[in-house]
């Protein structure tokens, strides 16, 4: 992650965590760094020093990665490939990237777990949502690789599954060069207009390239706050810390100050909320053994 000295204020470094839970999306891009195709060994150490600093900080931290640095299955299926396979593909390729991304971090003296949705037992435990919690509870950083498990589903749909199955109170997604959510593609539009907070509807009604629809409408009938941000040192304590940075989209509900904030919070609501129905996420209502 390139660093930005200027923006990167000491009090960010040090101050408390306003979230308990959250899972951060990393796009397989953002371990590309420099490089055209796989991973920048830079990259990956300085995100994971960073993820480290922040879960030392109190934070309770699961990773959802994609796989867009080795395959993507939709491309793979346009030229050609049959898309279920193409789809399986792209799994397997964010095992890849989870062990990667998981060796970094303990080499920084975290304690990981990487969760798989398909059976790779060799490197990877199965993905059981009470083992997940209850790594999250003793202090380790959990990953949860090869996306829901189904062809057909990206890992943005996988981020906001995980994200609700656990409880987290918000999604952190961070994009690779460019600082937050646009009204056109930056990249090709050079007067796009950078988009500071919208809702989870306004982003699927003008078909803005957050997430895909699945995963903003399960966030949006759900309550999940995204943090949409530029992958630079410095940026995830600084969200952590409560600092604006980049995009917020989020559905508050009315009357609501909460509905702003962590809303996937079960302990903050009533039986009534949209986030409400995701409460048995929450562990201390359920007796994990592990």
């Amino acid at each position: 992650m390139s660093a930005r000295p200027e923006e990167s204020p000491a009090a960010s470094a040090t101050a408390e965590p306003v979230f308990h839970r959250v899972l951060l999306k990393l796009s397989g891009e953002a371990l590309l760094g420099e490089q055209p195709y796989g991973v920048d060994p830079e990259r990956i150490e300085s995100l994971a020093r960073e993820i480290v600093e922040v879960q030392e900080g109190g934070l309770e931290v699961a990773l959802v990665i994609g796989a867009g640095n080795i395959v993507r299955g939709m491309e793979a299926a346009a030229a050609g490939m049959d898309r279920a396979t193409a789809d399986y593909a792209g799994m397997l390729a964010t095992v890849l990237n989870s062990l990667t991304v998981q060796d970094a971090l303990e080499r920084h003296g975290a304690q990981t777990r990487v969760l798989s949705a398909i059976t790779v037992e060799e490197v990877a435990e199965p993905y059981i949502r009470r083992r997940a919690i209850r790594h999250l509870e003793k202090g380790r950083i959990v990953i949860f690789a090869a996306g829901t498990g189904n062809p057909f589903f990206t890992t943005d749909t996988a981020a906001a599954l995980r994200a609700l199955e656990i409880g987290a109170e918000a999604i952190l997604m961070a994009k690779n060069g460019v600082k937050g959510v646009y009204d056109g593609d930056p990249q090709l539009d050079p007067n796009a207009v950078f988009l500071p907070e919208l809702t989870h509807l306004q982003a699927i009604e003008r078909g803005l390239k957050v997430m895909d629809t699945t995963a903003l409408s399960l966030c949006m009938d759900n309550g999940v706050p995204i943090h949409v941000f530029e992958l630079i040192e410095g940026n995830i304590k600084r969200i952590v810390a409560g600092e604006r940075v980049g995009t917020i989209i989020s559905t508050p509900e009315a009357g609501s100050a909460a509905g702003k904030t962590g809303a996937a919070r079960p302990e903050n609501q009533g039986a009534g909320s949209a986030a409400g129905k995701t409460g048995a996420a929450r562990p201390e209502n359920q007796g994990a053994s592990r």
